[in-house]
């Protein structure tokens, strides 16, 4: 079942499952994000923003600079500037996490890809 949240501003179908940008302010960015069963995110890190995941729903493991932590419903995990970060959907159902950005820049282009399933990285 999907997740209720207010009036979603933007909507993103990718590869490994959909996010949607909750609100979008100075300084701060966050979305709802789901990874659906077997998929994961690119191996990625960001030059001008942190982030902060709290995962509501599913299982899975995130992956920070080459160590991995289990996650569930109720973790928390910290991404720090320039860390190399991913998440891998290791349950049965949709892994949901909430995604705080913050910084100066939110673009998709301070995406630097290092790997990726999908044929996006170099």
């Amino acid at each position: 079942m999907p997740a209720t949240v207010g009036p979603v501003i933007e909507e993103r179908t990718r590869p490994w499952g959909h996010y949607d940008v909750l609100s979008d302010g100075d300084g701060f960015k966050t979305k709802a994000i789901t990874v659906r069963p077997g998929k994961r995110l690119s191996y990625q890190r960001h030059a001008r923003r942190s982030e902060h995941w709290f995962v509501v729903r599913g299982s899975g493991v995130v992956r920070l600079d080459g160590t991995d932590l289990q996650v569930q419903a109720g973790s928390a995990v910290d991404v720090p500037v320039g860390t190399a970060h991913r998440v891998t959907n290791t349950g049965e159902v949709d892994l949901v996490f909430v995604e705080v950005q913050h910084g100066e820049y939110f673009g998709e282009d301070d995406i630097e890809r290092l790997e990726d399933d999908f044929g996006r990285a170099p």
